[in-house]
C-alpha cells in the first residue's frame, strides 16, 4: 500500500494506526503527501511538508524504520532535521535517500551502524559534513552523489564494506579521496584534471567515466592504474585526440562501452581497444556525432578477437572510419553485429544521413558478412518517416 493511503486509513482506523506506526519504510515527496505542483510552492504548504515529516518520523521512533527516502526537489527551503536520526534513531536503517534538501550532520549525529546504502542527490552538504555522516556508517556498501555542488573534497573513510562508489555531476568537485580498500565498482562524471586518490584500484573490476577526453585517457592509463577490470563504459562529448596503438593491454575485460562525439575523431583508431583486450565478449559503440571523413577505407593487420560474441553500433552512420571498424571487426571476429536506433522523432537531416548508412552497410558491410555472423540492422521505421522523407 502507498504510504499516503497507509496514512489516511491510519486517521480512521485504530487497528490500522498501530500497523501503521509499525511501518519500516518510508518515503516522502510531494506525491506520497498529497501536494499538487501549485501547492509546493507555497510557503505554507512546505512547512506542512516539514511538520508531516517529523510529526510521521516521530510516530516510528522506536520501530526501527529501515528505509528512508526523501525527495524535496520540489518543496523549496527545506532542512532535513538532523535530530530524527540521532539519538539512535537512525541505528536501524539501511538505506537512506534524500533528494533537493539542505543536509547537515554533525559530530552529535549518531551511529548509522546499520546502514548499507547512501544516495544524496541535489542535497546542500560540504565535504567536512558528509565525512562526518560516514565516518559511523560502518556497514556502508553503497554511496552514491548526485548534483552535490557543495562538496569540493571527497573524502571517504576506511570503510571495509563500500564497493560501490558513484559520484555523477558535483561541479564543484575538486578532489575524490577514497581509503575504502575493497571498491570494486565505481562511476565518475568530472573533468580529468580531478585529483583522485583511490586506494586499491586494482580490484576495482567496473569502471564507469563520462567527461571529455576519457577515450585517450582510458587507453593509455587504466591498463596500468585498474588491471582487473572486467566492464568498462567511457563517455565523451568531445574527443579530438585518436586512440594511440600502445602495447598495454586489457587482460580481463569483457565488456566495453563507448559513447563518443568529436568532429574530427578518427573511429577506426578504437581499435585499439579491441586488440589490447583477447577476453572482449560485448563492444557496444554509442555515436554522438562525427563528420571526419578519411578519403579511403583502410585496413589493418589481421587479428582474430575470438572471444568477441557480440557488437552494437548505435547511431550508425555513413562516416567512413567507422565503416572501416565494423569491417574489420566482421573480418576478425564471430559474432553478432546490431547496428540499431529506436523509432521516435527523427530529424530531416538525420533520416538522410541514415539513408547514406543504409547504402554504406550495403556497399561495404554485407560483402563481408559470414555464414556465421549474424547482422541485424534496425533502420528507421518507413511507416513513420515516410513522410518527413518525402517532404
Amino acid at each position: 500500500m502507498p504510504m499516503r493511503h497507509a496514512a489516511q486509513a491510519a486517521r480512521v482506523s485504530r487497528a490500522f494506526l498501530s500497523s501503521w506506526r509499525c511501518h519500516p519504510n518510508l518515503a516522502f515527496s510531494k506525491e506520497t503527501l498529497g501536494l499538487n505542483e501549485n501547492a509546493c510552492v507555497n510557503v505554507k504548504k512546505s512547512k506542512y511538508f516539514a511538520s508531516t515529516v517529523r510529526h510521521i518520523m516521530k510516530n516510528h521512533s522506536g520501530i526501527g524504520v529501515k528505509t528512508f527516502r526523501l525527495d524535496s526537489r520540489r518543496t523549496p527551503m527545506y532542512n532535513f532535521p538532523c535530530s530524527l536520526l540521532s539519538d539512535g534513531g537512525g541505528e536501524s536503517l539501511r538505506y537512506l535517500h534524500l533528494a533537493g534538501c539542505n543536509f547537515h550532520p554533525t559530530v552529535r549525529f549518531g551511529c548509522l551502524r546499520s546502514l548499507t546504502r547512501l544516495q544524496l542527490c541535489a542535497v546542500c552538504i560540504a565535504g567536512d559534513e558528509l565525512e562526518c555522516l560516514l565516518s559511523s556508517a560502518f556497514a556502508l556498501e553503497r554511496l552514491a552523489l548526485k548534483h552535490c555542488s557543495g562538496i569540493i573534497c571527497l573524502k571517504i573513510p576506511c570503510l571495509q564494506k563500500l564497493n560501490h562508489l558513484e559520484v555523477l555531476t558535483c561541479i564543484g568537485l575538486h578532489v575524490v579521496e577514497s581509503k575504502a580498500p575493497n571498491l570494486s565498482s565505481f562511476c565518475l562524471a568530472g573533468d580529468l584534471d580531478m585529483e583522485l586518490s583511490i586506494l586499491g584500484t586494482s580490484r576495482i573490476r567496473k569502471y564507469e567515466r563520462f567527461c571529455s577526453g576519457t577515450v585517450f585517457y582510458a587507453r593509455t592509463e587504466l591498463p596500468s592504474s585498474m588491471p582487473n577490470l572486467e566492464t568498462l563504459t567511457i563517455c565523451s562529448e568531445t574527443e579530438t585526440v585518436d586512440t594511440p596503438m600502445v602495447h598495454s593491454r586489457f587482460l580481463h575485460l569483457k565488456c566495453l562501452t563507448i559513447i563518443l562525439g568529436g568532429q574530427t575523431y578518427d573511429v577506426f583508431s578504437l581499435v585499439s581497444f579491441l586488440y589490447a583486450s583477447p577476453c572482449l565478449e560485448t563492444f557496444i559503440l554509442n555515436r554522438i556525432s562525427l563528420l571526419e571523413d578519411p578519403p579511403i577505407l583502410r585496413n589493418v593487420s589481421e587479428h582474430h578477437h575470438s572471444k568477441l560474441k557480440q557488437v552494437e553500433m548505435i547511431r550508425f552512420s555513413s562516416v567512413k572510419s567507422l565503416v572501416e571498424l565494423t569491417c574489420h571487426i566482421l573480418d576478425s571476429a564471430t559474432c553478432t553485429v546490431n547496428k540499431c536506433g529506436k523509432c521516435f522523432p527523427i530529424r530531416r537531416d538525420a533520416l538522410v544521413e541514415a539513408q547514406r548508412a543504409l547504402l554504406a552497410i550495403q556497399t561495404y558491410i554485407k560483402p563481408k558478412v559470414p555464414s556465421t555472423i549474424q547482422l541485424n540492422i534496425l533502420e528507421p521505421c518507413s511507416r513513420c518517416h515516410v513522410v518527413e522523407m518525402s517532404l
